[in-house]
């Protein structure tokens, strides 16, 4: 209060308390501005954790314990079955953490959960890389997911990569609870230890004794161990490393999860219905020429455009499918954009966006259909690869993604589900596409169309994985030896341990080495050159 002792910079008795603004004890002046709020960050940039979060639990710390010493002891032979081990180990950890915390189960984090356990599987079933590793990324990803939670765009999006910034905050998170927590009595830990140590050295004495005595036993135990070499310590530390930090992270948001859902997104300023509807209308106008174009090809116009402009059949189809793939994805930026300013003060206005956005999707969805058609068209005049399959997963998504939203416009009530609705779209497609085995489908696309036309573009199958190995032993002997040359001389000395391979490996080096590709016979170059003499391999399609 002005003039209370002990107050510093308060009026002494006597005085008056002086304001720029109102002079000494005068008036208040009518022209002082307003005050102003204090300023403050964006509200994501807050930490939105509980100010109060409990130390980690010492469950939690020996799971993520015990998911380091798996990931050192397992994924340093190679990538199988081993990775959807640790990704159990290191999700029962976070579970535990969520559990002391108190949170409960919800429906979403189940689904999220078993949904990125199911991409773990990947590298179980195919040995192809970049499923691999689109499912192993994507994995990660749903995992954050399904521990931070989120219903809105921002809740949604930024929780995907939201591991990444809670690697380091997990070890001080891990650090306070080994010093706080009380840890498990002596009781309790030496018997434990006791029963391990016992359990360890009379498996290693008998399991020694048993390899001695067969050959066979000793095969089966140097499968089901763990090989470690001394030269691979750095190795084995970086990746028990990876899977603590990893795991203590995890464990961590499930502890306590950054809020992403307060993110303030302010709607855009209001638009006028002209500068707003008019390029909308117009856009919309070339959407429809191009879908009565279409139209007219697909009833028979094909043929007359392909002679008319000279082209063959893969040019024809592989002229535009790039160009209507991109127009696909900037109709999506477009309608975000629009959606953001469009007038929403009435109802009409309101259903005016509905009607023009609406219509916009409807009619994407005829370019998305041409594109298919016309990648379909070029597959089945070249072959498939990789790449064409790739795209074609994705222009389906890109389709599928278009009917939520024309879905979300049709009803009144809201689209709260739309954001967490398209995550999944994306998530259940990228599981679909490395379950399903995209080398092993190439593979088998082009060899039925060998079978049934006499034609195999053999480039298209030479780097596919092993994967695509029982397809390709269909092929006449020439064609075989020339598509299988790479994936004979890349297969292993040594099978890997059955944590550490794949199904589609185990049962690709079986028909390898039954019927070596490569042999005393002709060599590989010749029996290419000798296919490319009779079908064209050396010509450009």
């Amino acid at each position: 209060m002005p003039g209370a002792p002990g107050v510093p910079g308060a009026a002494t008795a006597g005085q008056a308390a002086f304001d720029p603004y109102r002079g000494p004890a005068g008036p208040a002046n009518p022209y002082r501005p307003p005050a102003r709020p204090a300023p403050q960050p964006f509200q994501w940039l807050r930490p939105s954790d509980p100010p109060a979060k409990a130390p980690a639990p010492p469950r939690t710390l020996l799971a993520a314990l015990l998911t380091g010493l798996l990931t050192a002891w397992l994924l340093g032979d190679g990538l199988g079955v081993n990775l959807l081990i640790c990704g159990a180990v290191a999700a029962v950890g976070a579970g535990l953490a969520a559990w002391s915390a108190g949170r409960t189960l919800r429906p979403w984090t189940v689904l999220w959960s078993v949904l990125a356990l199911a991409m773990l599987a990947v590298p179980a079933l195919s040995d192809a890389g970049w499923p691999t590793t689109l499912a192993t990324v994507c994995a990660l990803a749903l995992a954050s997911l399904a521990l931070h939670g989120g219903r809105r765009w921002a809740g949604v999006l930024l929780a995907l990569p939201g591991i990444l910034w809670q690697l380091v905050p997990g070890l001080g998170w891990a650090r306070e609870g080994l010093r706080g927590a009380s840890l498990p009595g002596r009781g309790k830990v030496v018997p434990v230890l006791k029963a391990v140590v016992v359990a360890a050295v009379l498996l290693t004495v008998f399991g020694w004794l048993f390899a001695s005595a067969d050959a066979a036993m000793a095969d089966v135990l140097g499968n089901l161990s763990p090989s470690l070499d001394l030269g691979e310590l750095p190795l084995r530390f970086l990746l028990f490393v990876l899977g603590l930090v990893t795991a203590l992270g995890f464990a961590h948001i499930a502890a306590g999860p950054r809020r992403w859902d307060r993110t303030v997104v302010r709607p855009g300023r209001e638009r006028g219905r002209l500068e707003w509807a008019l390029p909308l209308a117009a856009l919309n106008l070339m959407f429809g020429a191009f879908a009565l174009v279409q139209a007219v090809v697909v009833l028979g116009g094909r043929d007359s455009i392909m002679k008319n402009t000279g082209m063959s059949r893969s040019e024809y189809a592989r002229q535009g499918f790039w160009q209507l793939m991109a127009v696909t994805v900037l109709t999506l930026v477009v309608v975000a954009v629009a959606k953001r300013w469009a007038p929403r003060s009435t109802e009409s206005d309101r259903r005016l966006a509905r009607l023009l956005l609406g219509a916009l999707c409807l009619l994407t969805l005829v370019v998305v259909a041409s594109a298919l058609g016309r990648m379909w068209f070029y597959v089945d005049a070249s072959g498939l690869t990789r790449l064409r399959l790739w795209v074609l997963v994705v222009e389906v998504w890109l389709g599928v993604v278009f009917l939520l939203l024309i879905t979300a416009g049709l009803l009144r009530s809201g689209a709260a589900w739309l954001p967490r609705a398209v995550v999944l779209s994306a998530m259940v497609t990228v599981a679909v596409y490395g379950l399903m085995g995209p080398d092993a489908i190439v593979a088998e696309q082009n060899v039925a169309r060998f079978e049934r036309t006499g034609q195999i573009d053999l480039r298209n199958v030479r780097d596919l994985s092993l994967d695509a190995v029982p397809a390709l032993d269909r092929l006449p002997q020439d064609h075989r030896t020339c598509a299988l040359e790479k994936q004979w001389f890349d297969l292993p000395d040594e099978a890997s341990p059955w944590y550490a391979t794949s199904l589609a490996e185990s049962r690709s080096r079986g028909i390898l080495l039954e019927r070596p590709p490569v042999g005393k016979g002709r060599s590989a170059s010749d029996a290419c050159k000798a296919v490319g003499l009779q079908r064209g391999f050396f010509d450009e399609y």
